[in-house]
């Protein structure tokens, strides 16, 4: 009768008296001491084998990880500067854009960010991983300066509306990016608490790249479909297709982790319907008297 597949029989032999060993199911068959030594060492080549298979295999799905995320750096930087083309670099290259001095450094803390970002990932791709550290304060110093230029850019904004006549509109229009803010600096927490977690850290920073995607995107759109001769704040459901188009960034990093780890990682799956919620939910916030005394008190704070 022939043996269960995986089971190993073996006769006794004359070099010394049958000795009990596992077998490759785990059950027990009875070898001498020449064979025993046989079969372990057969089982001591093939374990460093596949070691280093899935060592290797490990490497190079890292390699490719850190290709991803280098390619998908550089799409931020192109949307980014391309969308602000039409209303900023345009503007300011035909000596025609007129705006106070806080929206230039407010637009040279975001391009700064985004540069930012490319060079940390552009040093974890090439290795470099201690200098990727390294940069890491200066990079908590720039987020949280950025933060802050978002709010005053909001507010200055914001009367700049009220001068001219779009009071109301204009603060109903600053929740698209006032809102933004508490979810982009939570992830941003996040990222710093996982540091030692790259796997989850480098999501985390994918997601607030996403997120600075959703304005440049909504100038393009509002460039290309906005009615002639429109002046003022648009209406604040306008900056949810913008938003939609940014949430396909992380569809095509969530499509990527699951042909390359089987699933999407859970901080694409939470922190993308965090983001949807924050763009969808900003429409009926904004049109609250709760938040127009919030925006109200933001304004008073400049004077």
């Amino acid at each position: 009768m022939r043996p269960p597949r995986g089971v190993l029989r073996i006769k006794s032999s004359r070099v010394g008296p049958p000795r009990l060993i596992f077998t490759s199911n785990g059950l027990t068959s009875r070898a001498s001491k020449g064979e025993a030594r046989q079969l372990s060492g057969e089982c001591a080549v093939e374990a460093p084998g596949t070691l280093q298979s899935t060592v290797a295999s490990n490497s190079v799905l890292r390699s490719s990880e850190r290709d991803f995320y280098l390619w998908m750096a550089g799409v931020f930087v192109l949307m980014a500067f391309g969308g602000f083309t039409p209303t900023y670099w345009a503007p300011v290259a035909s000596g025609t854009f007129h705006g106070p001095p806080v929206l230039h450094i407010h637009g040279a803390l975001l391009f700064s960010w985004t540069l930012f970002y490319f060079m940390q990932t552009a040093w974890i791709a090439s290795g470099h991983t201690p200098t990727h550290r390294a940069w890491g304060l200066a990079g908590i110093a720039l987020f949280s300066v950025m933060m802050c230029s978002i709010l005053v850019a909001q507010i200055t904004v914001m009367r700049l509306g009220d001068a001219h006549g779009y009071g109301d509109a204009g603060r109903r229009f600053a929740a698209v990016a006032l809102c933004a803010l508490p979810v982009l600096i939570g992830f941003f927490s996040l990222a710093i608490a996982n540091v030692r977690r790259p796997e989850t850290h480098k999501r985390l920073m994918y997601l607030i790249m996403v997120g600075f995607m959703h304005p440049a995107i909504a100038r393009v759109v509002l460039a290309l479909f906005a009615p002639p001769g429109a002046q003022g704040p648009p209406p604040v459901f306008v900056a949810v297709p913008p938003g939609l188009i940014a949430d396909l960034l992380i569809v095509v990093a969530m499509v990527y982790d699951w042909r390359t780890r089987g699933r999407p990682h859970p901080v694409y799956v939470y922190g993308g319907l965090t983001l949807l919620a924050d763009q969808l939910l900003t429409v009926p916030v904004s049109a609250t008297q709760t938040w127009m005394s919030i925006a109200r008190f933001l304004e008073g704070l400049a004077g």
